[in-house]
């Protein structure tokens, strides 16, 4: 979700006023997934590279991260969004890691959409992770190395037990991936668009998916091999 910055800039107005303006592209594409039947959704919200911006932004930011979640948790679950959020939670305030767990928490009665959340995350990281928690648990003699494979690897990535992304789209011109689910897009079709996300709609939302249903995803095959192609589960 890239461009909140230069949208406010393109307006005179502080970086604030992108990211405020930011939550409401997320509302918006949130009610098109939905109305589109896209199962999942994951949002890169936060890098573990941002820490490194100005102090007042990341602060800005996190108040920002906490108002939403108490203000939007509710109305999403009412509407059949089971959120989710992956990253390293531990140098978040107390007050937004309980946030956070009480919002992935709420009880739905039908899941229409899962919102994975991506906050203090980094792909390299996720596979890190994944590699530690194995090592521990070959060390502790639950798992033998030799039997690691990559559906083993996958069950400790942040991800599990979702499936990988169909269509990966960046905001804001930038062309490039920016270490997000690294181990996950290895068959994702990649989107770039020059629009700024506060200004990514439904429309331009649209637009990515109809890109995508013209492509075809082979997947190592040939084309003579590829019969049909799948509709679009997780962005």
């Amino acid at each position: 979700m890239d461009g909140n910055g230069r949208w406010a800039k393109h307006r005179h107005r502080p970086r604030a006023f992108g990211h405020r303006a930011g939550v409401q592209a997320v509302r918006k594409v949130i009610e098109a997934c939905i109305r589109a039947k896209v199962e999942v959704l994951t949002l890169f919200a936060f890098s573990s590279e941002n820490w490194s911006r100005p102090e007042g932004e990341v602060r800005h930011l996190m108040d920002l991260f906490l108002r939403a979640l108490r203000k939007e948790a509710r109305e999403l679950a009412g509407n059949g969004v089971r959120l989710r959020f992956i990253g390293e939670r531990s140098r978040f305030s107390p007050e937004l890691r309980a946030a956070m767990a009480e919002s992935e928490s709420a009880a739905l009665d039908v899941v229409r959409l899962t919102v994975n959340i991506a906050v203090n995350y980094g792909g390299r990281w996720d596979i890190v992770n994944a590699a530690q928690a194995l090592a521990r648990a070959a060390l502790a003699g639950q798992i033998d190395p030799d039997a690691i494979d990559q559906a083993s690897f996958e069950q400790h990535l942040s991800l599990a037990p979702l499936p990988e992304p169909d269509l990966f789209i960046r905001t804001g011109g930038e062309a490039r991936i920016s270490n997000f689910l690294l181990w996950h897009l290895a068959y994702t079709e990649l989107y770039f668009t020059p629009v700024l996300w506060p200004d990514f709609d439904e429309t331009a939302f649209l637009a990515a998916l109809t890109e995508f249903a013209r492509r075809e995803r082979r997947f190592g095959k040939t084309s003579d091999q590829v019969s049909s192609k799948p509709e679009a589960a997780h962005v």
